[in-house]
């Protein structure tokens, strides 16, 4: 396993971080794993060498977490770095249980801490920006957070780059703890972050930790067999981003090509191409088998030649819709 610093918290991580969304209960989605299943995943990667696991509290309404938790309860805690994240609503009948105002985040958090059983998480970060609520509430909610012990660290996820500068200049004006990580959509079939929020991110030292580096699952195999799979059958999501579109199809087809040429699987090719970008601290990985998981870590070992990443980039066109719903 390669290992790194994330961003200028000097902590150390590992290069591939291990996402929890697929933990939980089949209630949530019908491709989430149970506890058991999702056990053996965590342990392998934590014999794999990976320290890096993200969670939210809306993944499973908080069996993720659970889950999580009960695992590493068993390993040496301070040997571990734990992500989780809060803004989505947790309660239909509250909804004061989502968002970002100093209530949600202080009873959100404790519930986040209290499925997880743990005093302190490593790293708490803003699952989405909260229009509705002024961002130094937000940033001071945090900063007392931090003050009391419950997070080490905090960081954020999919926003624009104005809000996140907004955000950064307003810690730095209040004196309050600063976003230190930015949890972005940055793959291959979506690039946009490249405009601006990752020159922002490498100018300010913030640590990059990109979701779905796989284009949940798009990246994984051929076009035609994306169908193939319980997630590629129920996953509407996926289908809300023009992965298929902007030149998707033939990237899809360049990155197979090169998996065949290097002999390992597709989703290494993709994985190893998000690994050369400098502003790229760790790729957030979900899987649901170990086999997938052991994959991800090989991706480490692959050198993409540069007409390689040309020959994976080239077909790529801006696409419409953002990565930040």
């Amino acid at each position: 396993m390669e290992y790194t610093t994330l961003g200028s918290t000097g902590m150390e991580v590992s290069r591939i971080c291990l996402g929890c969304m697929s933990f939980g209960s089949s209630d949530w989605r019908e491709w989430v794993l149970e506890e058991d299943e999702s056990r053996e995943i965590i342990e392998r990667a934590i014999d794999l060498g990976i320290n890096f696991f993200d969670t939210a509290n809306m993944y499973s309404l908080g069996e993720s977490e659970r889950v999580l938790g009960n695992v590493l309860a068993d390993y040496d805690r301070d040997e571990q770095v734990v992500a989780t994240k809060g803004f989505f609503q947790m309660d239909d009948e509250n909804p004061n249980s989502g968002g970002l105002s100093r209530k949600a985040i202080e009873q959100e958090l404790q519930n986040s801490l209290d499925r997880l059983g743990m005093e302190t998480v490593d790293l708490y970060q803003t699952h989405r920006w909260d229009y509705d609520t002024p961002i130094a509430e937000t940033l001071a909610a945090l900063d007392d957070a931090v003050r009391r012990g419950q997070t080490r660290y905090v960081g954020t996820s999919s926003m624009w780059a104005y809000q996140f500068a907004d955000a950064l200049a307003t810690s730095d004006r209040e004196n309050l703890e600063r976003f230190q990580t930015m949890q972005n959509h940055y793959n291959l079939l979506y690039r946009e972050e490249e405009r601006e929020m990752l020159p922002l991110c490498e100018r300010e030292g913030v640590g990059v930790i990109p979701w779905s580096p796989l284009a949940r699952g798009y990246l994984t195999r051929p076009h035609e067999d994306f169908d193939t799979t319980t997630r590629g059958q129920t996953d509407d999501y996926a289908r809300e981003h023009p992965y298929f579109e902007g030149g998707g199809r033939e990237i899809n087809e360049r990155v197979a090509q090169l998996a065949a040429d290097h002999g390992v699987t597709m989703a290494q090719i993709a994985l190893a191409w998000l690994l050369e970008q400098d502003a790229v601290d760790a790729p957030i990985v979900g899987t649901t088998s170990v086999e997938h998981l052991e994959d991800a870590v090989e991706a480490l070992e692959i050198d993409l030649s540069e007409s390689d990443q040309a020959y994976l980039e080239e077909p790529y066109e801006p696409v419409a819709v953002s990565g930040h719903e």
